[in-house]
């Protein structure tokens, strides 16, 4: 029987809409589908303009969520909305010919104010704001949210007298106006006008059906323009355009990019060509023209104007500054390793036979293992994991993976349940949780621990008037105690470490995935509605 593709999307008008497109498409190939709404962080906070919520991905977040916990197998999106680094396991996995990338002004009245110093035009993008500013520079811009139904009432029950949209998704649900201005002027989006479908990276199945909805033009398009917006480090929070198009003529790629002062007062523009297939640079040598000429001083500028901070927070694993920066302005984070590692030397007489079932539970017990023997020294049958990380690891460092969990318990349960397996191997830290050889061991099942490495607790004293602690592991919380109070919010990484949390603080919340990124996001999250 044939799988039937589960189309995850948003459920407003211009997304299902989208999402039926795809899926008239998928039919007309022989695949049979069904269509699943789901809410956005972005549908459901309307009161702050999009740059506020601080939140990448605020589109597309909830639908990765249910892709990766197997409730969907394709999300649909508009493509300006989709972040420019996609969470780990999850590719783009097509492109859709693009529609109009156009901007367009839907007018209240007349145009007659496009001649007098004031006027107030409607927009929740940080881009047309700045736009709209560095041409008309007394006008005034107030934040528009919304669908695009809501954002058409909300101009015709206003005294504005217009409201910028983009062209594409009021032509798509035919409510065009017949009046609305072309802003041609307007550098659009990133990727304006183009569908995207994204899915699992392991998912061959779903990648060959999509594969075949790719409109190739699109794609080089478009790529051009996300790779100028990434290279340019900018998302939500920066006013970015950027078009490509292909000139059938000539056979070469025109490309036009802008950054801009929030505020319109500044703007740096780049226009290039390329030929179509010698265009690879062409996205960076763009943004580097942009950046040369003062674009990260631009931005700067708008950083130093940026809310003061009204929340703290204190991560107890270092972060990258890439990561850090995904935490709006109004947050201030700090960061220190409350953990340290120590590799141990594993004895030699640990790997003279074949290890038939290997369990491996963090990045740190491979680190720890290569550190003793090299890949060809390693005579493992079975591998068992927990984590999509460490798996990535391992299968990048040692070899496949057998089965892989999401916590540890989930891995005892199923080696006690859904295998034979009676004795295995378990390379852990000197610091471990109990529940996973107790699991094992309660089923009969012989466990070998082999201290592949250290886990040596390095506290230090927080200040009071941090709100959050972002912790990783049961033993952070553990170093975290040594000079802390519980007075905080418990930020937790995963479920295992939230219910060592639980014993110490009040309030605890569990990341959607295990990864620095989901943990930050729950920051944010919960500071955004508070």
């Amino acid at each position: 029987m044939q799988k039937i593709i589960r189309i995850g999307t948003r459920d407003s008008q211009l997304a299902l809409w989208q999402a039926n497109k795809v899926r008239k498409e998928l039919t007309e190939l022989g695949y049979d589908s069904e269509i699943v709404p789901i809410k956005s962080v972005g549908d459901i906070v309307l009161d702050k303009p999009l740059y506020e919520l601080g939140i990448t991905g605020v589109f597309t977040k909830n639908l990765d969520i249910a892709m990766l916990n197997g409730d969907i197998d394709i999300a649909v999106h508009s493509l300006k909305d989709v972040p420019t680094v996609l969470p780990e396991g999850i590719v783009q996995a097509a492109v859709l010919k693009r529609a109009n990338y156009n901007d367009i002004l839907v007018l209240k009245d007349t145009e007659e104010f496009f001649g007098q110093p004031n006027a107030t035009i409607a927009t929740g993008s940080l881009r047309r704001k700045a736009m709209w500013l560095n041409r008309y520079p007394t006008h005034n811009v107030v934040d528009l949210r919304g669908n695009v139904n809501t954002r058409l009432q909300k101009l015709d029950d206003s005294d504005w007298n217009g409201a910028v949209f983009a062209a594409a998704g009021l032509e798509r649900i035919g409510i065009r106006p017949a009046g609305a201005v072309n802003l041609s002027w307007m550098i659009p989006a990133p990727a304006q006008g183009a569908i995207m479908i994204a899915a699992l990276e392991k998912d061959n199945y779903i990648l060959d059906a999509c594969e075949q909805l790719n409109h190739h033009e699109t794609k080089v398009c478009v790529g051009i323009e996300r790779e100028f917006l990434r290279l340019l480090e900018g998302g939500c929070t920066a006013p970015i355009g950027a078009l490509a198009y292909v000139d059938a003529k000539t056979e070469e790629i025109n490309f036009k990019g802008v950054l801009l002062k929030k505020d319109g007062s500044k703007k740096i523009s780049v226009t290039k060509t390329a030929v179509l297939g010698k265009h690879h640079l062409l996205a960076k040598d763009c943004a580097d023209y942009v950046i040369n000429r003062g674009g990260k001083e631009l931005m700067l500028e708008d950083l130093e104007g940026e809310s003061i901070v009204t929340h703290k927070v204190f991560s107890t694993k270092k972060l990258s500054e890439i990561q850090k920066k995904t935490l709006p302005n109004t947050i201030g984070i700090e960061d220190s390793d409350f953990i340290k590692i120590r590799f141990n030397r594993i004895p030699p007489k640990v790997m003279k036979n074949e290890l038939e079932n290997v369990v491996i539970t963090s990045q740190n017990g491979v680190e720890a293992i290569l550190n003793s023997f090299t890949k060809n020294e390693l005579k493992f049958k079975n591998i068992f994991c927990v984590g999509r990380r460490t798996k990535k690891l391992i299968e990048n460092r040692i070899g496949a993976v057998t089965y892989v969990a999401k916590n540890a318990l989930k891995l005892a349960e199923y080696i006690s349940k859904k295998t034979n397996i009676k004795e295995v191997t378990y390379f852990c830290s000197n610091l471990r949780m109990d529940v996973f050889p107790t699991y094992l061991k309660a089923n009969d099942i012989v466990v070998n621990e082999v201290e592949a490495y250290k886990t040596m607790l390095s506290s230090e004293k927080i200040a009071d008037d941090v709100s959050g602690v972002l912790f990783y592991s049961p033993s952070g919380i553990e170093s975290y105690l040594q000079e802390n109070s519980t007075d905080k919010i418990a930020f937790c990484i995963g479920e295992t470490t939230a219910k060592e949390a639980r014993k110490h603080f009040d309030k605890v919340q569990v990341a959607n995935l295990p990864s620095a990124e989901s943990l930050l996001e729950l920051v944010k999250s919960h500071f955004l509605a508070n």
